[in-house]
């Protein structure tokens, strides 16, 4: 700790005694990262409660000379979000809405409100903030007044900029003030003549340069770039809260602002229009603004493509042919009007003749499944199919709209002259044109030539009347290119502006006046020193491995939403950004640079950091750049703990295959000694928690009774793979899977010795693994190319995807190939004329994780509704055991914590609901369920169990009435 750092800390713990810093590398190593190309380790991390907090932070920041740099969600793509001395956190704790006017439409927010939070909280009164950036589930207010945000419906709402009321600020000295229409406002009276002094040589620096200011800004809708002073020209007003927004940090910290509400539509219509190329994409685009619509997005099919391949053909639906695509919204007061209005848009662009298709899309979850492409593209065009990487520095340029054609087709040949390769996307109705490139950051010759890229791309924008930024901000991205841009009179006059607030230069130093130069900081910069990295887990996905593995991570930060899709739970539960997937990454990359974390396998910082991973997979399926943090998990406790003494739990959990299948020789005894004294005992020898009712084990006499009860004489077409937990702990489900099976046409024979290896995998016990999945492939690749069906998801899922990416032979790709859980079975191989047992109107599903993550096309949910089951409602998220870890005595409370994020609420609702059935193939899942449901009548049933044709129907498990 430096001495700055030191007198910084103890001066904060005497002023803000409540206030959490973090100054160790654990603490801080994930903040040197937002979702640039940029690392910049901060020195230390605060999280704020309140404004005084803030206040005090700052005025020790300014007695001891370290910088400050504010942050939201961490989403910034230009590295507007990192900096080198504190930086405040002002998601984890200033995250209140503080007050919505229904009449006035306003809402006062804390800086750290992310935005969807803000969206559900209006909605119910008919009214959304305006700005919808793609990152809306994790993005903050703060975020986006820092960066003058904008969004897909920006041609109808515009910038962030237009939607303030008024700032509530911190200055660079740690005084209070309100900035609005009308100026700056003191919060403190005592501070009236400090306030009055700095708005006079505001307004002072303004009459100085009116004419730089009257012409050069203000020119486009899009023009984000440099500081926006137009707005306290006097025929403005002396707009203080505007001029603010978009000067990213530099000039003083947002704690809270007033912004304007809109009135929410009640219809809307989507149109997807397919062109060969986005160049014809966007000569279309003024034709479509006369229509006043309220988005107009384009992308390229490389986007399209990725989502596909990760989440399965069937992930994107209602696009029309083409290379190239628009989605084009419309709205209005009723639903017909605006589906006319929608039609006519398209035959007029029909007769236009650039379009290779195009349709009206009527389903809301195809609406919904299309957007959610858009919004994921800048993470989909980070990692390709073909594992080409690209990176933002160039993503943000904006033109006039009807120069977009014109500039998109002048800026691909600038590719094409530099050698790369660009995947294009953006709002293309406001001209804003975003794009990842296969940049060679790594290298000094990449670095040389990526330099000379960007600035031509800088004057070619300009050429055309842009600006460098269109939403996103300067950071440390554009800072040095506003000289392009704008003239040195311009220039001197952003330097004063930012000198006027922050006269020591220490708030987000680097960016925007006095940049860093655009190729300093980069993260893949070579470091002098790269940590060794043999690992057991293939890779087969990463050119460089583990190292190229955890490099997919580029922080834009899908997991730290805290709805829609499944991951991160830990971080749903947690809030803490090191429990987030972004997190765990960033320190996965500091450990393999050697940066902040210098210890390597050994490192305690990462070990603390992964202990919350529930290893539920997720991430794999959600992230959309494919991380897939359980594997990482698994090898970095392999290496961790290499040669040394394990936690209690990987013995007594780990192994529990080879322990419980010992224990079905005894079943009896074995459960009365677990069901006395002994058994807490025992669980605490195995670092197990007590607060949990030990499931009981099966013998193995039930097991083979249930399995000859099921034999039906047919020739067996598909091998009923008997997992561990399925063979040890609920062998009724092996009987009802193999009766369904042949119910529905396809009868199997049972496999029951055989183990995936799953558990070694999930507490990092690789080698172990290995020889169990060998002897397993060997058994099951010896010819016989029948369909491999698994009961239990995990176990199903760790067959598919663990199997061959540790074990990285023929054999086990062979064995993945033919691996099916039951619903894809049912949905795959069922016979055409099969119809199932009566079913009940309404079941409540938990949808295991692993099958979620890595049968992305084969859903339970999806299954029952075709099957006709009315209502589905499924608890989407994990349900918090997670395999071992709502087991280990550590993990108990965060497991609970989990489970009330989504599974609880629907099980608290069953209680007293008619005929409604829980269903949950994961037995961890079905044993969370029984853990929440104590002493009510609630059991989750097996999917095999719901449709097993011999099940009696007249008092079936798991109903309530």
């Amino acid at each position: 700790m430096t001495e700055s750092l030191a007198r910084l800390v103890d001066e904060l713990a005497r002023t803000a005694p409540g206030l959490r810093i973090e100054t160790g590398a654990g603490g801080t190593g994930a903040y040197a990262y937002d979702a640039s190309n940029y690392r910049v380790p901060p020195q230390a991390v605060a999280f704020p409660r309140s404004a005084d907090d803030v206040c005090a932070v700052l005025r020790a920041c300014r007695e001891t000379g370290v910088p400050v740099t504010a942050r939201g969600g961490g989403t910034s793509m230009a590295g507007n979000a990192v900096g080198p001395g504190v930086v405040l956190d002002f998601s984890r704790h200033m995250n209140r809405i503080l007050d919505i006017d229904q009449e006035a439409r306003t809402a006062r927010v804390e800086a750290g409100v992310v935005l969807d939070a803000l969206q559900s909280a209006t909605g119910p009164y008919g009214l959304a903030f305006g700005p919808d950036p793609s990152s809306h589930s994790r993005c903050t207010l703060g975020g986006m007044i820092g960066n003058d945000a904008c969004g897909n419906r920006s041609v109808r709402h515009g910038r962030t900029s237009s939607h303030i009321e008024s700032l509530e600020i911190v200055t660079a000295d740690g005084v209070r003030a309100i900035a609005d229409h009308n100026g700056l406002h003191p919060v403190d009276p005592d501070a009236a003549g400090h306030i009055s002094r700095l708005e006079q040589d505001i307004r002072n620096l303004i009459a100085d340069n009116l004419a730089p200011i009257r012409t050069e800004l203000g020119r486009i809708p899009r023009q984000v770039s440099g500081y926006h002073l137009h707005r306290l020209l006097p025929e403005n007003g002396f707009d203080m809260a505007r001029a603010l927004v978009g000067s990213e940090g530099t000039c003083a910290v947002v704690t809270a602002a007033t912004v304007r509400l809109v009135a929410t539509a009640p219809a809307t219509a989507l149109l997807t229009l397919g062109y060969d190329d986005v160049v014809d994409a966007a000569e279309d685009v003024p034709e479509i603004l006369r229509w006043s619509p309220t988005a107009v997005e384009g992308m390229d099919e490389a986007i399209v493509a990725t989502m596909r391949a990760r989440r399965g053909p069937d992930s994107v639906t209602g696009l029309p042919e083409g290379r190239a695509w628009l989605y084009v919204e419309l709205d209005g007061d009723d639903e017909a009007a605006v589906n006319h209005r929608a039609a006519e848009l398209l035959d007029v662009l029909k007769a236009r003749g650039r379009m290779t298709g195009g349709r009206v899309v009527e389903s809301a979850a195809e609406r919904r499944s299309l957007w959610r492409v858009r919004e994921d593209g800048a993470g989909l065009a980070a990692r390709l199919v073909d594992g080409g990487e690209s990176w933002p520095g160039w993503e943000d340029a904006a033109v006039a709209p009807e120069q977009l054609a014109a500039y998109l087709r002048d800026f691909r040949g600038l590719l094409t002259t530099h050698g790369l390769t660009g995947v294009l996307y953006g709002h293309f109705g406001a001209g804003c044109v975003h794009v990842r490139i296969d940049f060679d950051l790594a290298t000094d010759t990449g670095r040389a030539a990526t330099r000379r890229f960007l600035s031509e791309a800088a004057a070619l924008v300009v050429e055309h009347g842009g600006t460098l930024s269109g939403e996103h901000g300067d950071g440390r991205a554009r800072g040095e290119l506003l000289e392009v841009m704008y003239s040195h009179g311009m220039i001197r006059a952003f330097a004063a502006f930012k000198e006027t607030f922050d006269p020591q230069g220490l708030l987000n130093p680097g960016v925007i006046v006095d940049p860093a130069p655009l190729d300093a900081d980069l993260a893949l910069h070579t470091p002098s020193v790269v940590l060794p990295v043999e690992t057991l887990f293939s890779f087969p996905h990463d050119e460089d491995g583990f190292e190229g593995a955890v490099r997919r991570c580029v922080g834009v930060g899908r997991c730290r939403s805290d709805a829609g899709g499944v991951m991160c739970p830990s971080y749903r539960a947690t809030g803490e950004e090191n429990h987030s997937t972004r997190g765990r990454a960033r320190l996965l990359q500091e450990m393999v640079r050697v940066g902040t974390v210098q210890d390597g396998w050994r490192s305690t910082e990462v070990k603390d950091a992964l202990d919350l991973c529930l290893s539920c997979k997720a991430c794999s399926s959600d992230c959309p750049v494919g991380v897939d943090m359980a594997t990482y998990k698994a090898e970095f406790l392999h290496h961790h703990y290499k040669g040394r003494l394990r936690p209690r739990s990987h013995y007594s959990l780990g192994w529990l295959p080879l322990t419980s299948a010992l224990a079905g020789y005894a079943a009896r005894p074995v459960n009365a000694l677990l069901r006395g004294p002994a058994g807490r005992v025992l669980a605490r020898l195995g670092g197990v928690t007590t607060k949990r009712r030990i499931p009981a084990f099966a013998s193995r006499r039930a097991l083979r009774k249930t399995l000859r009860a099921t034999k039906t004489g047919e020739p067996p077409k598909a091998l009923l793979f008997v997992d561990s937990f399925t063979r040890a702990f609920r062998p009724e489900v092996a009987g009802a899977t193999s009766r369904v099976l042949a119910d529905a046409g396809i009868p199997c024979t049972a496999k029951d010795d055989l183990c995936c290896g799953l558990t070694w995998v999930s507490t990092g016990q690789l080698s172990v693994a290995r020889r169990i999945m060998a002897r397993t492939v060997a058994r099951l690749d010896n010819g016989d190319d029948r369909p491999i069906i698994v009961a239990e998801p995990s176990c199903a899922a760790a067959l598919k995807r663990d199997v061959p990416e540790l074990l990285g032979t023929d054999a086990a790709q062979r064995v993945a190939a033919r691996v099916h859980t039951l619903t894809g079975a049912l949905t795959d191989l069922a016979a055409p004329e099969w119809t199932p047992p009566d079913l009940p109107d309404n079941v409540v599903l938990q949808t295991h994780c692993h099958e979620y993550a890595t049968f992305t096309g084969r859903r339970p949910r999806d299954l029952l509704r075709k099957l006709g089951v009315r209502k589905v409602d499924e608890a989407e998220g994990c349900c918090g055991l997670a395999g071992n870890f709502g087991f280990e005595e550590q993990h108990y409370d965060t497991s609970m914590a989990v489970a009330d994020l989504a599974l609880k609420p629907r099980l608290d609702a069953v209680d007293g609901a008619e005929r409604t059935v829980v269903v949950a193939d994961g037995f961890s899942c079905a044993t969370q369920i029984d853990h929440l449901a104590g002493d009510r009548d609630i059991r989750a049933l097996h999917l095999a169990e719901l449709l097993d044709p011999a099940a009696d129907r007249s008092d079936q498990p798991g109903e309530t009435s």
